[in-house]
């Protein structure tokens, strides 16, 4: 249903940075740069789907309240790997890996701030 989405940036290195790390842990890779865009997709396809830029009206990248993205994952080791590099690279913790609700154990996920304030969840239904 969703063709692709575009995630503002302000700084285009250090919001790169988190999604390689993010992205990178669930099997994604940085496909292309260019003038402060960045696309990334699977890791070994052509295909891309997320992108980062600044906005196209020139004023400061901003995140919605209320809004999320979430992106999914192959197993609880690649949703606890991307919260931590995410972490590591600039991101502030929203919540950390584990079963939501915890008594379930069907939905398993993680979520985080990226440099810009965007909330993503990185997760896997078992």
């Amino acid at each position: 249903m969703i063709g692709y989405i575009t995630i503002g940036a302000n700084d285009s290195k250090a919001s790169g940075a988190f999604y390689d790390a993010v992205l990178g842990a669930i099997g994604n890779e940085r496909k292309f740069e260019d003038g402060g865009w960045i696309g990334y997709g699977p890791k070994g396809s052509g295909d891309q789907s997320v992108y980062l830029c600044p906005p196209f009206d020139g004023k400061p990248a901003t995140f919605g309240n209320g809004s999320m993205i979430a992106f999914k994952a192959h197993g609880k080791a690649e949703v606890d790997a991307a919260h931590k590099a995410g972490l590591r690279h600039g991101g502030r913790d929203e919540g950390a890996p584990g079963f939501r609700p915890p008594e379930k154990q069907e939905f398993y996920g993680a979520y985080l701030r990226d440099p810009v304030g965007n909330k993503i969840c990185i997760y896997f239904k078992p």
